[in-house]
């Protein structure tokens, strides 16, 4: 079996890192998250034109049908710079039409999504820190119509920049998934650690919503999208951490410390070994999770689950340690190291974290 990337996957990835390094640099990505919706129209339709916002919608629906495998290449290079475009959100959403959505729903919602004209972000649990179907607690009444949604979706990842909504609602003890425009509900941002991404409430004030805006989620279906949050944020996470890893090596050349570079000490150069082994290997974890994604699902839950674990620890730890590598000035606002350590916190928790993937495994292997 081939276990590495084909030779358009590698241009993929090449492609991207080229994105990264001339159309949103560090001080671009910075520019980005100062700004009062935490992003950037020109930068989301250059991705769009790039086909990044339809490489896992189907050709029939204005995308390109490629795999989860080939989406990861994106998030893990676009991660590198810490990119604030709200790839990960547009991706869950379209994975939640694919898997939930009636023809009609897919033929409607779809092709504006791959062409950049909508904003989609997925909102399914209510508490953050709790991966469970009875964490979905948003209640909506069954009217003749359709439902009515009232209360409120905390922590929303992307909201500010999102023009629809797929929230996870219960009605009458069922699940459903709701598509909401952006006018029907209030958006209020949300202070977040890290401002690469950025977070939100929705509120739902008798929110009146057709029928035909609802689809169907069954306890399997929402599992599913959390395992594919999974892969996509331990994407990211691989990438991130390779980023920060070389920035700490980088640095740990230049800078001298009694007539010799700091990286010659073994308390430095050690350390950095062990975060190169900890990203290889939630890396090659990650590679295959998003392997069985199309092309084994029955291996998913376990697969996704050892590499969210694995990683949501290391790279908070790989975090912490880059910033301890550059001293004092790491924790300055002005160097971008600090902006690795706060993603790190970020991801850590989302869609599980080190607990509940670990659990899931031992779970999963029957213990």
């Amino acid at each position: 079996m081939n276990f590495g990337f084909t030779e358009e996957q590698n241009l993929l990835r090449e492609q991207v890192a080229r994105f990264m390094q001339e159309v949103c640099p560090i001080s671009k990505v910075r520019e980005v998250a100062q700004s009062a919706n935490g992003f950037d129209a020109a930068l989301w339709q250059r991705a769009a034109e790039l086909g990044w916002l339809g490489l896992t919608i189907p050709e029939k629906h204005g995308g390109i049908g490629l795999k989860w495998i080939d989406l990861t290449v994106v998030l893990e290079e676009s991660a590198r710079g810490l990119s604030p475009l709200p790839i990960v959100s547009q991706a869950l959403a379209a994975a939640a039409i694919l898997r939930c959505g009636t023809a009609s729903q897919q033929a409607q919602w779809l092709p504006p999504m791959a062409r950049g004209e909508a904003v989609y972000t997925l909102a399914l649990y209510d508490d953050p820190n709790w991966i469970d179907p009875a964490a979905v607690t948003l209640t909506a009444k069954r009217t003749q119509d359709g439902i009515v949604v009232n209360g409120t979706k905390a922590f929303v990842c992307d909201a500010m920049a999102a023009n629809y909504y797929l929230i996870a609602v219960r009605v009458e003890e069922e699940l459903a998934l709701t598509a909401v425009p952006r006018d029907s509900v209030s958006v209020t941002a949300q202070p977040c650690m890290d401002t690469t991404k950025p977070m939100a409430s929705v509120q739902f004030d008798e929110v009146s919503l057709p029928a035909d805006a609802v689809l169907p989620l069954s306890t399997t279906d929402l599992s599913y999208l959390t395992d594919l949050g999974a892969v996509a944020i331990t994407a990211e996470m691989v990438g991130a951490a390779e980023a920060a890893l070389h920035m700490t090596t980088e640095y740990a050349k230049d800078r001298i410390q009694f007539g010799k570079p700091i990286g010659r000490y073994q308390g430095v150069k050690h350390r950095l070994a062990d975060i190169y082994v900890d990203v290889e290997s939630f890396k090659s974890l990650l590679y295959f999770a998003a392997w069985t994604v199309d092309d084994s699902p029955d291996e998913l839950p376990r697969a996704i689950s050892l590499a969210k674990g694995y990683a949501s620890d290391a790279f908070a730890e790989i975090g912490i340690d880059g910033i301890g590598l550059h001293g004092a000035i790491g924790f300055t606002a002005e160097y971008d190291i600090q902006l690795y350590l706060k993603r790190s916190k970020w991801a850590r928790p989302m869609y599980g974290d080190s607990d509940y993937h670990l659990d899931r495994v031992a779970a999963l292997g029957g213990l």
